[in-house]
């Protein structure tokens, strides 16, 4: 298995979609950057996001997540408060060949400052939108620039495909889109809004 360099990665692209949008070229001027890099894509961040509250004093069961422990934000700007987490979604819409894994790391301008990027590996044959974990690992707010960039995908491509694909598995974020939300407000709540002043 071997990490596949920027020329594979737009011949892929222009051939068979497997990223859309996709910026051929790494776009730096004024952003945190995205696009292709030697041996990676730097995806970016939509400005749809879920930023966790504890104002409920809820537990965190990862079985049974309660809605009320997340606030709906959009916008170019959101604020994770101190050692909280936000989840997020791609611009980018990947489409996995059956004999590749990725693996993605968080980019270091964010990882400078505390903020780490989680996600998991893109499974053989898996598509859709990617869902990022933002964590704010410091004592004070931080500030995620959506349509920017926010982590680095890696491509290893096998020497012969696998026999069951995440496809094959009907796993259950197979082709997953933006699920709008109806509690996404035009401003940020109050909290956040005395957060950013």
């Amino acid at each position: 298995m071997s990490i596949r360099p920027d020329h594979w990665i737009r011949k892929m692209c222009r051939e068979h979609g497997m990223i859309e949008p996709f910026e051929e070229k790494q776009v730096r001027s004024g952003v945190i950057s995205y696009g292709v890099s030697s041996y990676g894509y730097d995806l970016r961040i939509a400005d749809e996001f879920k930023i966790f509250t504890n104002v409920n004093s809820t537990i965190v069961d990862p079985k049974n997540m309660d809605p009320a422990s997340m606030v709906d934000f959009k916008g170019p700007v959101a604020l994770i408060p101190p050692n909280s987490f936000a989840l997020g979604r791609s611009i980018e819409y990947f489409r996995i060949p059956r004999n590749v894994l990725t693996v993605t790391l968080g980019k270091s301008t964010y990882a400078r400052c505390g903020i780490i990027t989680n996600v998991t590996p893109f499974e053989p044959e898996w598509e859709g939108f990617v869902t990022l974990e933002i964590s704010n690992t410091t004592p004070l707010p931080a500030k995620i620039y959506a349509n920017e960039g926010i982590a680095q995908v890696l491509f290893f491509e096998s020497d012969s495909p696998c026999e069951v694909s995440y496809k094959d598995k009907a796993g259950k974020y197979q082709a997953q889109r933006p699920q709008p939300s109806r509690l996404c407000p035009r401003r940020p709540p109050a909290i956040l809004r005395l957060m950013s002043r």
